[in-house]
């Protein structure tokens, strides 16, 4: 890892809600926060199903969040406002709660012969008046930040790169005579500089590389094509610097410039999965989120991937998020490894922590079920199934994440804290 205190992307109660009817929504991501480093690769494991995937397309804005927040660089570039609009619903059965009670006691009061309202009953139901007004302001003003950040975000992020791009020419130009030919040429170069600003998208620094290579590639298109649809989209219009960006970019992940011109069909998995790395690079991204990009490959094959992945991570400075069923894999490429399980995160931990402490039994369950190329071992492993009912009893003390020490967290109640550390310090 480059920084290990340069927060690149951080994950804030994401939740990813689907409607399945009028009355019913499945909870594919449910309430989900993490943190990924700059420079550092995150795992993200668990079986299939759990929401790993939906993780990842939720935060590349694939699709509008539900609820929570992602911020990249330290801006704000999803947001969902279910859980202000909960919040709201929840003060308002409060105030009805606490003003029914009230009008009741003043009718119970009435019947005894009161002929006025008790001071206190006022007091009361002005009191739940003003906060059910503080909580309906905070929430509204927090709906309409929401939905200006995730609406906003690229426009904001262009607003920037444009500054900046005038900061740094504004000297270079005032030292110089308007009416030299230096002057001009320099001038050229800061409009076409600000042009590119102009259209650039903080998303640009955000890429993906899915998990199935020939339905994400269009068939009706050139690897040529494909590569440079991001420069095109961009902006740039110079077709030899378009080919030389496209060429480079082959280089780099093992093919040829021979195969710019062919289509996607003419491929193996292997090559195609490569061409969708090369996509996804030649706009240089800070993140990568990689959706089990090694999942539809030969075992001989998925190395080669998975050695490309690590080289282009050193040579570019790539920060990358992968997302993988296979635990071993996560190992030996990922500095750190959060475990979902029916859309929550059970664990969260570095890589050799998770390994050599595993402390949720889902992730034991996992971790049990790596297998080894030994025959005497595999004779005698014994495989831990996960049954949450018969492992947590959850309908009084509730379970939240909890730091069980050096960042390890675990999704645990009270009593299985507790269980934990112990577990920990033995």
């Amino acid at each position: 890892m480059e920084n290990n205190d340069d927060v690149l992307l951080k994950v804030e109660n994401l939740c990813q809600y689907f409607k399945m009817g009028p009355a019913m929504e499945l909870k594919a991501v449910d309430n989900v926060s993490f943190e990924v480093h700059r420079g550092e690769v995150f795992g993200l494991v668990g079986e299939s199903g759990c929401g790993k995937t939906t993780t990842g397309r939720s935060i590349i804005k694939l699709y509008d969040v539900t609820s929570g927040n992602v911020f990249f660089e330290g801006q704000r570039i999803c947001a969902g406002t279910r859980s202000y609009r909960d919040a709201v619903r929840a003060a308002k059965a409060e105030y009805r709660a606490e003003t029914g009670e009230v009008k009741k006691l003043i009718k119970q009061d009435k019947a005894n012969g009161a002929t006025e309202v008790r001071a206190e009953y006022s007091e009361r139901l002005a009191a739940a008046e003003s906060k059910l007004h503080a909580v309906i302001t905070e929430q509204t003003a927090n709906i309409k930040s929401a939905r200006f950040d995730d609406k906003n975000c690229n426009k904001q992020y262009a607003e920037v790169q444009m500054n900046k791009v005038r900061e740094e020419y504004a000297p270079r130009l005032a030292a110089l005579d308007p009416e030299s030919a230096e002057y001009k040429e320099l001038e050229r170069e800061f409009k076409k500089e600000l042009r590119f600003a102009k259209k650039d998208r903080i998303m640009n620094k955000m890429q993906m590389i899915f998990q199935d290579p020939i339905a994400s590639l269009d068939p009706r298109m050139t690897v040529r094509d494909i590569i440079a649809e991001g420069l095109i989209i961009r902006g740039v219009r110079d077709k030899k610097y378009i080919d030389e960006q496209v060429y480079k970019m082959l280089d780099l992940v093992g093919l040829v410039p021979e195969h710019a011109n062919r289509y996607p069909h003419e491929f193996s998995g292997g090559q195609r999965q490569r061409i969708g790395i090369a996509r996804a690079i030649i706009l240089r991204p800070d993140l990568i989120i990689a959706d089990e990009p090694i999942s539809a490959l030969d075992v001989s094959i998925q190395a080669q991937v998975i050695n490309l992945l690590n080289d282009l991570r050193n040579s570019l400075g790539l920060t990358i998020m992968f997302i993988a069923h296979d635990l071993s894999v996560v190992k030996y490429f990922s500095d750190k490894i959060g475990v979902m399980y029916f859309g929550k995160m059970v664990e969260l931990a570095t890589s050799d922590e998770l390994f050599a402490h595993p402390l949720h039994p889902y992730t034991k369950s996992l971790l049990s079920a790596i297998p080894v190329p030994d025959p005497d071992y595999e004779k005698n492993r014994k495989r831990i199934v996960y049954n949450p009912i018969a492992e947590h009893d959850y309908s009084v003390d509730k379970p939240v994440m909890r730091d069980i020490g050096n960042g390890h967290l675990v999704y645990c109640n009270e009593a299985e804290f507790e269980k934990y550390k112990a577990e920990i310090t033995a």
